[in-house]
Formats: structure tokens, C-alpha cells, sequence
């Protein structure tokens, strides 16, 4: 098992709009770090403003790995974003630098930082439960994987029919369920988790005022130029926050106040289940992301010096 040496890789984790960009900056300064994404949504190339994807100017000269990955066409695989991003980490840390994995979305968190093997997939059960998803919607397949797996149906939504067929393909594959799959956590990396978290409703002030720029940006230009290249066509990418309703805002389907307000609700519904997520593990220590010295407990959390 391969182990970086101290501190090895230094996690930002916890829910959107925190502040966990910011914090990453400031620790890749004081540390001589950069910064792996490990946002699932900003591996796509073009989806940016709604990501919140930092520009390069943004970026502060501080090395970002592992974006724009795939077309908006591709359907997500955390596997193959552990191999691009295990290979980024190797890297950094070969070059002598302090790999940071940044983002929210904690299964691609999880699987770089352990031991961490998908289980494989079946053509034939994944065309057939595919084939069901696009003639029934999601709705019995959810209803067949609660029956099956209640504890993995608690943790995906019931409108998400790409994560339930693949529960349900695993489910099938191994006799098992789906949640069994997942093994006990096993470092790959020795790493530093630090989590970044706000006051609800500080937070949900900030993920209003982000919805609102996202819009301002030109939000829906970038979407009608993605609609353009395939966006519709993306199992995953078009069911991303604020893309799904932006492209209703451009059906005639929501107008522009419904589509804004659609996504705060979404996202708030979203850091919810990323609290969920990453507060069940206890190797993540929690900073106030509104603190004025976050930098400096984060860096008392890493035991690092500034360089």
C-alpha cells in the first residue's frame, strides 16, 4: 500500500458553497501545495460557471489537477476518476509538493483516499435495467432497490435512476446488496481530513447569492452552448445543479425566478446529504469555514509550517 510521507494527502472536504476553494488557496500557499479537484461535476469540460470551477486567474498560480476530464456526453465513473486522480497525487507528491484533494463529493473523496475497488458491471443487466429506466422512469426501479436494499435507497435519491440501476446492477451481479459492495474504510494515502462547514443559515444565504451570480455570469448562455454539444444526451451532466433548470428555464418549462429558486432548493436538499455523508466519518476534523483564523487551525490540523 502505497503511503505518502507526512502529511501524505491533505483533504478539504465538506458541503457546497463553504468556502473550501478558498481555504485550499491558502493552504497550497503555506504548504507548497496543489490542489487535486475532487468535485464530480467540475470534471466537465464546459460546465463552469455553475460548478463554481475557480478561472485560471482565480487560481492564484496554484496548480489544479483533474478537470474538464469528459465531455458533457460521458456518463460519470468514480473509477476512472480514481485512476486520473491517483495518478495527479503520485505525481505532486514525487515533485516534492503536498497533493490537496478539494471538493464535496465525497464517494470520489473516498475513492482516493482508500483502499478502494468498484465492483465490475454487466453489459446485458445494465442495458436491460437502462432499458426499464427510459420506459418506466425511475420510480419502481427505486421502489424495487428499497425492497432490496433499504439502507443504499436512504442514501440515493429516488429521482436519481443512474445511481439506482447501478445499485440494482451490483445487486443482481453479486447476490449481495449494493451497500455490502463498499468495503470498510482502508487508507491508500495517509491523509489529513479537514472539513469546512458554515451555520445553516449563513449558508444558505451563500448558496442564494451563488445561485444568483450563476445566473448573472451568463449561466444560461453556457448552457444553451452545452445543449449544443450533447448536454441533454449526459446521463449525469445534465442532472447537475442549476443545469437541469436552466435547460427548463430554456424549454419554457420554468421561468427565470422558478429556475433560480428550483436550484437554492436543490442545493440546499444537496448539503444536506453531503453533512450526511462526510459527518459519519470521524477522521474528518470540522473548522467554521466563517472563522477568521481558518487558515491557521487548518494548518494546526495538518501540523504543517509555513514555508
Amino acid at each position: 500500500m502505497p503511503l505518502l510521507p507526512p502529511p501524505g494527502v491533505v483533504a478539504v472536504v465538506g458541503p457546497t458553497a463553504t468556502g473550501k476553494s478558498a481555504l485550499s488557496l491558502a493552504l497550497a500557499h503555506e504548504l507548497g501545495g496543489e490542489v487535486v479537484n475532487a468535485d464530480s461535476m467540475q470534471l466537465y469540460r464546459g460546465m463552469d460557471i455553475g460548478t463554481a470551477k475557480l478561472s485560471s486567474d482565480e487560481r492564484e498560480d496554484v496548480p489544479h489537477h483533474v478537470l474538464d476530464l469528459w465531455d458533457v456526453t460521458v456518463a460519470a465513473s468514480v473509477a476512472e476518476y480514481q485512476a486520473v486522480a491517483r495518478a495527479a497525487v503520485d505525481e505532486i507528491a514525487a515533485r516534492g509538493r503536498v497533493p490537496l484533494l478539494v471538493g464535496g463529493s465525497g464517494l470520489y473523496v473516498r475513492a482516493v483516499l482508500e483502499d478502494f475497488e468498484f465492483p465490475g458491471t454487466d453489459p446485458a443487466i445494465r442495458e436491460r435495467l437502462e432499458a426499464e429506466l427510459a420506459a418506466t422512469g425511475p420510480a419502481p426501479l427505486f421502489a424495487r432497490l428499497r425492497e432490496a436494499d433499504p439502507e443504499a435507497a436512504a442514501k440515493i435519491l429516488p429521482s436519481n435512476g443512474r445511481r439506482v440501476v447501478r445499485a440494482l446492477e451490483v445487486i443482481e451481479m453479486t447476490g449481495r446488496p449494493f451497500t455490502a459492495s463498499l468495503p470498510a474504510p482502508t487508507p491508500y494515502y495517509a491523509s489529513v481530513q479537514i472539513g469546512v462547514d458554515r451555520d445553516t443559515a449563513e449558508l444558505d444565504r451563500r448558496i442564494a447569492e451563488r445561485v444568483d451570480l450563476m445566473w448573472d455570469q451568463g449561466l444560461l448562455d453556457e448552457v444553451r452552448k452545452l445543449d449544443g454539444e450533447g448536454l441533454r444526451e449526459g446521463r449525469t451532466a445534465s442532472r447537475a445543479l442549476g443545469y437541469q433548470q436552466a435547460l427548463a428555464e430554456l424549454d419554457g418549462d420554468l421561468t427565470r425566478a422558478d429556475a433560480k429558486d428550483e436550484t437554492v432548493r436543490a442545493t440546499r436538499r444537496f448539503v444536506r446529504r453531503q453533512r450526511s455523508w462526510f459527518k459519519r466519518d470521524p477522521r474528518v476534523v470540522w473548522l467554521d469555514g466563517a472563522a477568521d483564523d481558518l487558515t491557521a487551525a487548518a494548518l494546526a490540523v495538518v501540523g504543517g509550517t509555513a514555508r
